[in-house]
């Protein structure tokens, strides 16, 4: 475990459930770090950046990241982000994702996590704060997953032309172009990218295009911007494969109740 890797210790006692708030400037950036419990991510406002050693995740407010027990992370804030993190302990996670995933969090769930954060443990059982806990968890059960996730691939060759694909996200050069760069067949990058990612060659590409532009969004790039950055012809040709992709235009997506 490197140096600037942190374990952190539960303390919510008995509560199988925790809430918890803090808040960031924008451009903050967590320690690399795990828990011991599992935790649903969420900001009420501003938008992250999850690095897992699985992949990249882009959290924005209409959403939420679950994270296993002992999932090793990091957090970039893209702006100024007020996180409220709900907490569950092991004995607690039946129905409960088994792997990374970003969830799309309903009014109730907002307003269950608002509420959890002000509650103080330990809580009595049969309790309001056992309820709101409990129906916490009912809802986390409940919600769909969603595509936000950018599975990096196990392999050297493939993990360095994603990185290029990262770096340069309007290259429009086609499969058989990268096959030749890696020096492969193309028949051959197809199947490894879907073993190694569980994604085609271009499902991969779209996502990294996906997570770029919301990546340049949040940090206040205009559509017009991000649109040629990433080679579409139009805003409006960007604006439709995001709502496609996401139900959303991309002013839309990043919007969020106030409270």
């Amino acid at each position: 475990m490197a140096d600037f890797d942190h374990l952190h210790d539960y303390d919510g006692g008995a509560a199988p459930v925790v809430g918890k708030a803090r808040d960031y400037p924008a451009g903050g950036v967590s320690p690399r770090h795990a828990h011991p419990t599992a935790q649903l991510l969420y900001a009420v406002e501003g938008v992250m950046m999850v690095t897992t050693d699985q992949g990249r995740w882009i959290v924005p407010p209409t959403r939420g990241i679950w994270l296993p027990i002992a999932t090793w992370h990091q957090v970039n804030m893209l702006s100024r982000v007020r996180m409220r993190t709900v907490y569950v302990r092991g004995d607690a996670l039946s129905g409960l994702p088994a792997e990374c995933c970003v969830l799309a969090v309903s009014p109730l769930l907002r307003e269950l996590i608002l509420a959890a954060t002000g509650i103080t443990v330990p809580y009595p059982p049969d309790s309001r704060a056992e309820r709101v806990m409990g129906l916490i968890l009912d809802e986390i059960r409940s919600l769909p997953s969603l595509a936000l996730s950018l599975p990096q691939p196990a392999s050297p060759v493939l993990d360095q032309l994603c990185r290029q694909l990262l770096d340069q996200p309007g290259d429009a050069r086609g499969v058989a172009e990268w096959a030749a760069q890696a020096a492969m067949d193309p028949r051959t990058l197809q199947r490894r990218f879907q073993r190694e990612t569980g994604l085609s060659f271009g499902q991969w590409r779209r996502q990294a295009r996906l997570v770029a532009a919301l990546e340049r969004l949040a940090r206040g790039a205009s559509v017009l911007e991000v649109a040629l950055d990433l080679g579409y012809a139009s805003p409006s040709a960007f604006a439709t494969m995001f709502k496609r992709e996401l139900g959303a235009s991309p002013s839309a997506f990043f919007d969020a109740p106030q409270i």
